[in-house]
């Protein structure tokens, strides 16, 4: 596998002169922008703080959250502050944007401990130290709304703040519209585009944060939040959004089998993390190449000039760069090991023996945890090779499951040890040794 480079894309970019801008472009981050212009302006001016918002509706991020992400550790190479906003407060309102029904309702201890989980997994991309990326990489920022948001005055806000919204350009608005033409929209909802707007202006009067990003479900509500600061402070502040990703078959970023591709490490193994990415469609690897790693251009293009099977070298540089970033080096190069020992066998006859080798993907259970109706779906469950009983259960009806090679067909029947180790195996490239103590 080709060595990465030792300078980043950015970085790169930063040196040889080129504008935020235009990297956020070439990259591939730019779908829309306020004011372009004035945005380049501002950018030449000095540094500017930037800021995008994560709901904590999980207790983990995932890969679609890694487009914010990426483009704020993208700008703060290049000498400006992010602030990454915990959405501690907008979450007990629920975004309504781009959903067909009202999200469920967390309870604030779940929320509380959802942010626990997910404020530690900006820090492998964003440096909240600063220097990290140079003497110009300022400090970034981690703040959460809550403790604004929880603090408003339901009628001073109204006065103040949602006197300056129209109810009819809300209406007009293709969110608002579509959720009232079909399962209807509550109250609380409604108000998510002035809590937002609101959280723009909070952080332009308290850090001078004149620029929001977001995906481009959220262009409306970073509208929102450019007028308001432009009504109530008359001074300029920038939008700017991505496009919504999918991969080149229509799949929803950051979907694999059905399930979320988290950040946590339990929730989502390096090694499983690893191979999402090693399995990307031929046609989105030069794309998710700029997207979600720093390598520079020059090293993109020659990866991914050639097709087919070629195609393979470029991939892995891809699952071991997105996987460093996410969870460390050592970890990248476990995942590694463990995919090229996968890939050297499964070129192989058969698998005999392939649950001897501790380079494999290894779950530890106990000999106990088989007592009590242990089946074999609790089984693939465990290894995390499935989320439920009915995925499992589906699964080997498609043919798709097997143990030490036997096809699985009654996924209700009681787990036994017949070897161990033994090897668990969901189709032709997920596999989990499974050791039992």
């Amino acid at each position: 596998m080709q060595q990465p480079s030792l300078i980043d894309s950015a970085q790169i970019a930063h040196n040889r002169g080129l504008s935020p801008v235009d990297y956020l472009r070439e990259r591939g981050y730019v779908q829309d922008i306020t004011d372009e212009t004035a945005l380049r302006a501002a950018f030449e001016r000095g540094v500017l703080t930037t800021y995008i918002g994560f709901d904590p509706t999980a207790p983990s991020l995932h890969v679609g959250h890694l487009l914010g992400i990426m483009m704020l550790a993208s700008l703060q190479r290049f000498g400006h502050r992010p602030i990454a906003l915990a959405g501690g407060g907008t979450t007990m309102v629920g975004d309504p944007s781009g959903k067909t029904s009202a999200r469920a309702v967390l309870e604030v201890d779940t929320i509380q401990q959802n942010l626990k989980s997910i404020v530690t997994q900006f820090d492998r991309y964003i440096d909240f130290a600063g220097g990290r990326f140079g003497d110009s990489s300022p400090a970034a920022l981690l703040v959460n709304n809550a403790d604004w948001l929880l603090q408003l005055r339901y009628i001073e806000f109204l006065r103040d703040i949602g006197r300056h919204f129209s109810v009819n350009e809300m209406l007009a608005a293709e969110t608002y519209r579509q959720r009232l033409e079909t399962t209807g929209l509550n109250f609380v909802e409604f108000n998510y585009r002035i809590v937002q707007a609101y959280d723009f202006l909070h952080l332009f009067r308290t850090h001078g944060c004149s620029l929001q990003m977001g995906g481009s479900d959220q262009w409306g509500n970073i509208v929102a939040g450019v007028d308001l600061i432009r009504r109530v402070e008359s001074k300029e502040a920038f939008g700017l959004v991505v496009s919504l990703l999918t991969t080149s078959s229509g799949q929803k970023m950051g979907k694999s089998e059905g399930n979320s591709v988290w950040l946590d490490p339990i929730m989502t193994t390096p090694y499983d993390y690893f191979q999402y990415w090693v399995n990307v469609e031929d046609l989105d690897v030069a794309r998710f190449m700029r997207l979600y790693t720093f390598l520079p251009e020059e090293q993109i293009v020659e990866l991914t000039s050639v097709e087919g099977e070629a195609l393979r070298e470029a991939k892995r540089v891809l699952a071991f760069e997105t996987t460093k970033l996410t969870h460390g080096e050592a970890a990248a190069l476990e995942s590694l090991a463990a995919a090229n020992v996968l890939f050297a066998r499964s070129n192989s006859t058969g698998s005999e023996g392939w649950a001897d080798d501790p380079n494999l993907p290894t779950t530890e259970l106990l000999q106990s945890d088989l007592q009590d109706g242990f089946t074999v779906a609790d089984l693939f469950i465990k290894a995390g090779l499935t989320t439920s009983r009915g995925e499992t259960r589906r699964l080997a009806e498609q043919g798709g499951l097997s143990i030490n090679d036997q096809k699985i067909e009654n996924v209700d029947s009681p787990a036994e040890i017949g070897t161990n180790p033994m090897l668990l195996r969901v189709g032709k490239k997920r596999f989990r040794r499974v050791v039992f103590a």
